[in-house]
C-alpha cells in the first residue's frame, strides 16, 4: 500500500470511529432510560450452552424464582443456558424479568422468558455490561465460561477501586468455584500481595438457593436500593 493509499485509510477510519460515538451514545440513552424504570435486579450468569436437564439449569430457575418473590427483579444476558434458566424462573415467580442481549455471530438468541417491554439488545459488549454493573443489586455467578469470568472480574475491579457502591456477588457451585478461589487466596493474595484480604468480603461461596437470598436479604436489610453509580 502506498503512503497516500495508507493516509486515506487511516482518515477514512478515524472518521468512522468519531460516528461510531453516536451509535455508543445512542446504546448507553436508550440502555439507561429503559432501565431506570426498573426496579431494583439482582443479575444471574451463567453459561449460554448449559442444557435444561443440566442441575445448574434447575438450580438457576429455583433461585430466580426466589429472587423474585423475595422482592427483586432478575436481569441476565437474554439468551440461552443459565441465561434463560434465569428468566424462566424470574417469569415462573410472576415477577420482572429483564434481557439484555448482544449480538454475537454465534449461541446468542433471546430466550422466550424476558418480559417484552423489558428485552434490550446491544451491539457493544461494554454498554451492556455497564447496564448490568449499574442496574444491579447483587450478582449470582453461576458454572460459566469466559463471559460469565469477566463479568465476574469486573464487578470485583470496580468495587475495589471504589468506582461503584458494594454490592454481594454470589458463586454457586463449590465444586466449580473452590478452586479459583482457593487460587486467588493463596496466590493473589498470600504469595505475592496483589490483592488485600478485605476485596474478598463480598465473594460468596454457596450450593442453594436458601443461601442465595439469605446473603441478598441480611446485605440489604432496612438499606436504601439505588443504582450503584
Amino acid at each position: 500500500m502506498t503512503h497516500e493509499k495508507h493516509h486515506k485509510r487511516w482518515n477514512e477510519i478515524k472518521t468512522n470511529d468519531s460516528w461510531a460515538i453516536f451509535k455508543i451514545m445512542g446504546e448507553f440513552v436508550y440502555g439507561f432510560e429503559k432501565m431506570s424504570l426498573i426496579g431494583p435486579c439482582v443479575s444471574i450468569f451463567g453459561s449460554a450452552r448449559t442444557k435444561p436437564e443440566d442441575p445448574n439449569y434447575i438450580l438457576a430457575e429455583k433461585i430466580a424464582k426466589r429472587i423474585v418473590e423475595a422482592g427483586y427483579g432478575v436481569i441476565t444476558g437474554g439468551g440461552p443456558g443459565i441465561m434463560e434458566a434465569g428468566n424462566k424462573g424470574a417469569n415462573l415467580g410472576g415477577g420482572t424479568s429483564v434481557g439484555l442481549n448482544i449480538e454475537l455471530p454465534f449461541e446468542q438468541h433471546d430466550n422466550p422468558y424476558i418480559d417484552s417491554d423489558k428485552s434490550l439488545d446491544f451491539d457493544y459488549f461494554f454498554v451492556r455490561k455497564v447496564m448490568f454493573v449499574k442496574y444491579s443489586q447483587g450478582f449470582v455467578v453461576m458454572p460459566g465460561g469466559f463471559g460469565t469470568l469477566d463479568e465476574l472480574f469486573e464487578a470485583m475491579t470496580l468495587i475495589q477501586t471504589h468506582k461503584i457502591e458494594e454490592f454481594p456477588i454470589i458463586l454457586v457451585g463449590t465444586s466449580f468455584w473452590k478452586g479459583l478461589l482457593d487460587w486467588i487466596k493463596s496466590t493473589l493474595l498470600e504469595s505475592n500481595g496483589n490483592i488485600s484480604a478485605k476485596d474478598l468480603d463480598l465473594i460468596h461461596l454457596v450450593d442453594s438457593e436458601d443461601e442465595v437470598i439469605a446473603i441478598l436479604n441480611s446485605f440489604y436489610n432496612g438499606s436504601e436500593l439505588s443504582p450503584n453509580f
